[in-house]
């Protein structure tokens, strides 16, 4: 039997569960999603509803389902990274004690991301950080990570029920969701909006290391084709894997780029940090007289965009480049463009009017 015969997607609602769900959706196979609200926005993906933080919830919800493969994309964000390492590391093993009940799954998927290597919240970029390019035998680093639970809960969890596994370590994702916590794509679509309407500049608002240096990103389907190939390859089997598109730029480079995409007047960096959460500052009005005037799905600024988590990604003050060679030499040869990545997502978000055309 397959490994994705019935995956279950677990936070299917997500960026990175989203794009995977649209991939595995139209295949010969039935597919699960599972998210809090208990929705599948994959036409072909069985929804299941669960909170998962809830142990009870989680085990009446997936009774039965007998998964082949799990793939995990979801996480809840706490105050502390103490509370993060608690409650994201027992989401990791409810879900996949209840998961594994009936004995079917063959292997499961963890997507984490580049705090592996840049610390935890609390400590973004302050631990001793590895030099760059960052690749997958980098030590822990010497700070608490519930990047680091969840992985020994999932290997832990492999130990107990006998499947295979494999960690997914994104950086900056682009992708399609609506309503996501960490969406940069919508985020700055939503900007370029609120810059249109008020007649000010499409403004940088990040650090000097960010404009002037290198970095990379993660395209949510890039994502997706990587786990599956994980799922479906023998030398895969039980190994950790950067993920990003392959190729490397400058924000100094792809800011004008992005706002002619945008069709705003861009601004660099002027030696000065100005965020985006201090720029749209007392916006969400204009955001509800733009929905209106042009009929969009929200007209909660919050739900489309997440100025703080651009903010941090924006606003480092350390290199963040990636090494894809572990997966390429394992037979992974997935490749993508960010500029083409951006161009898809910001011509989705306004064919379904998320963003104002």
């Amino acid at each position: 039997m397959s490994s994705l015969t019935r995956p279950l997607v677990v936070g299917v609602t997500g960026i990175a569960g989203h794009a995977l769900a649209e991939q595995l959706g139209p295949q010969e196979s039935h597919t699960l999603g599972l998210a809090r609200r208990g929705t599948s926005p994959v036409d072909g993906v069985e929804p299941l509803h669960a909170d998962l933080t809830d142990p009870e919830a989680l085990r009446t919800t997936l009774q039965g389902t007998k998964p082949t493969s799990v793939f995990l994309t979801a996480w809840a964000r706490q105050e502390t990274e103490d509370e993060n390492i608690r409650v994201n590391g027992a989401m990791v093993r409810d879900v996949l004690d209840a998961a594994c009940a009936d004995g079917t799954v063959e292997h499961v998927a963890l997507v984490t991301g580049m705090k592996h290597y840049l610390g935890p919240f609390e400590a973004y970029g302050q631990v001793d950080l590895p030099e760059t390019p960052f690749t997958e035998d980098t030590p822990r680093r010497d700070a608490p990570n519930f990047y680091y639970a969840q992985e020994d809960e999932l290997i832990a969890a492999a130990g107990r029920h006998g499947f295979g596994w494999s960690v997914h370590r994104a950086h900056t994702m682009i992708g399609y969701a609506v309503g996501n916590a960490m969406n940069i794509a919508s985020t700055l679509a939503a900007y370029a909006a609120l810059c249109r309407e008020t007649g000010r500049p499409f403004r940088f608002p990040g650090s000097a290391q960010q404009w002037h240096g290198l970095t990379d990103m993660t395209d949510a389907g890039q994502l997706a084709d990587q786990m599956t190939w994980a799922a479906t390859t023998p030398g895969a089997r039980d190994e950790p894997f950067n993920t990003v598109n392959g190729d490397v730029f400058r924000w100094r480079w792809m800011w004008p780029r992005l706002a002619e995409l945008l069709d705003v007047t861009p601004e660099g960096f002027d030696g000065e940090v100005v965020p985006l959460e201090q720029q749209t500052e007392g916006m969400a009005p204009v955001w509800e007289r733009i929905a209106e005037r042009e009929g969009l799905r929200e007209s909660q600024l919050d739900r489309v965009a997440s100025f703080w988590h651009t903010d941090g990604d924006l606003g480092r003050d350390v290199e963040c480049v990636t090494d894809m060679t572990k997966s390429r030499l394992a037979g992974f040869t997935g490749y993508v463009r960010t500029l083409d990545a951006f161009a898809r997502v910001f011509d989705r978000l306004r064919d379904e009017r998320v963003v104002p055309a």
